[in-house]
C-alpha cells in the first residue's frame, strides 16, 4: 500500500551557513535536497513538501529597504513577502524535482501551491512579538520606522543593532488542504505552506493578511495531520536529535516515545532557536494520529533506521 509522507525542508535545504544566498548557491542546495527526496519517491511514497523561507524573507526585506531608501518605494507587508518567497522557492524546488523525475523516467507531476494559513487574530503572541526578521538598524532608524508604520523593533542581544520583530502565531487551518490531499492521493507531488504559509486571519467571510511569520515545521505538521499522512519528516542539518548536545556525554536519540520527548523538553534539552520547535511539531503530529515523525538530515532520507524517530 502506498504511504503518504509530508517532508518539511529546513533552511539548509536552500541556503547554508556562510553562503550569500545567490541564485546559483540556492539552486545547488535544492538539487542536493531533491536528489535525497528521490529516495522516498523511488520507494513509491506519495509526497507533500513544505519548506522554510527565513533567509529568503530576510533578503527580500533588505531589497525592499534598499528600494525605499533609494527610490522611496513602499515597503511591502510581511504576508506579501511570504507570498513572494513561496513562489520563488517553490519554483526552484518544482523545476529541480521535475528534472530529477525526468532523469529517472518518472512521469509524476509536481505542483506548487501559494498557500494561505489561517491564524487567530487574538492569538496572545500578537501582544508580544518576538520573531526577529530583516536587516539591523540603528536605534534612530528603528524609531523612525516604528513611528511611520507602527512596527516593533527590539535590540539584538549580541549588540548588532535593532531589528523588526513580528508575532509567530499558531497555525489553525491550511487553506485548500483538501485539494492538497486529493492531488497527493492521485500521485502528484505537492509543494505547499512554504515558509509556514502566508499568515491570514478571518474577518467574517474574508481572509486578511497579517504581519506575522508562522513556524514552517508546525504548519507542515498541521498539513500532515489534516491530510492523514502516515509519516512526517523534518529535515535539518544534523542526522539525529541529541541530548546533552555538544557536551562530553552527548547522546544521539534513535527512537523515542512522546512521553520521553516530553521529559527531554521538561529538562530543557532542546533550545528554542534550534531543535525545540521541531520536536514540538513532531509531537503535534504523533499526538494527532501520525504513526511516526523522523527528524534527520536530508542525506539520510530513505535509509533504514535513519534519524530520530518519535512514536506514540
Amino acid at each position: 500500500m502506498t504511504k503518504l509522507a509530508v517532508v518539511a525542508l529546513g533552511g539548509n535545504a536552500l541556503l547554508r551557513s556562510g553562503q550569500k544566498g545567490t541564485y546559483t548557491e540556492q539552486l545547488q542546495n535544492v538539487q542536493e535536497t531533491c536528489n535525497a527526496l528521490m529516495q522516498l519517491i523511488s520507494q513509491n511514497y506519495n509526497l507533500v513538501i513544505g519548506h522554510g523561507n527565513g533567509p529568503q524573507v530576510g533578503n527580500v526585506l533588505l531589497q525592499h529597504d534598499a528600494g525605499h531608501k533609494t527610490y522611496a518605494l513602499e515597503v511591502m507587508p510581511m504576508d506579501f513577502c511570504v507570498a513572494e518567497t513561496q513562489g520563488s522557492i517553490g519554483y526552484m524546488i518544482e523545476q529541480t524535482l521535475r528534472n530529477c523525475l525526468a532523469a529517472a523516467s518518472n512521469k509524476r507531476n509536481v505542483i506548487t501551491m501559494v498557500t494561505e494559513v489561517v491564524v487567530d487574530r487574538n492569538d496572545e503572541r500578537f501582544a508580544n512579538p518576538t520573531k526577529p526578521i530583516g536587516p539591523y538598524y540603528t536605534k534612530e532608524q528603528a524609531d523612525i520606522f516604528a513611528a511611520t508604520d507602527g512596527s516593533i523593533y527590539r535590540e539584538d542581544p549580541k549588540g548588532n543593532g535593532w531589528r523588526k520583530v513580528v508575532a509567530s502565531p499558531v497555525p489553525l487551518e491550511i487553506i485548500n488542504v483538501d485539494i492538497v490531499k486529493r492531488l497527493a492521493a492521485e500521485g502528484n507531488i505537492v509543494i505547499t505552506a512554504g515558509g509556514g504559509g502566508i499568515p491570514v486571519y478571518r474577518d467574517g467571510q474574508n481572509l486578511v493578511g497579517v504581519e506575522a511569520v508562522i513556524d514552517k515545521d508546525l504548519a507542515s505538521a498541521l498539513t500532515a495531520v489534516t491530510i492523514g499522512a502516515d509519516e512526517f519528516y523534518i529535515l535539518t542539518d544534523v542526522p539525529k536529535v541529541y541530548v546533552n548536545f555538544r557536551k562530553p556525554d552527548e547522546k544521539a536519540l534513535d527512537v523515542i516515545t512522546v512521553a520521553e520527548a516530553e521529559r527531554y523538553i521538561a529538562e530543557k534539552q532542546f533550545s528554542e532557536g534550534s531543535m525545540l520547535p521541531k520536536v514540538k511539531a513532531a509531537l503535534f503530529f504523533v499526538r494527532n494520529g501520525g504513526k511516526e515523525c523522523v527528524i534527520t538530515d536530508a542525506t539520510q532520507l530513505g535509509k533504514p533506521g535513519c534519524g530520530t524517530r518519535i512514536i506514540p
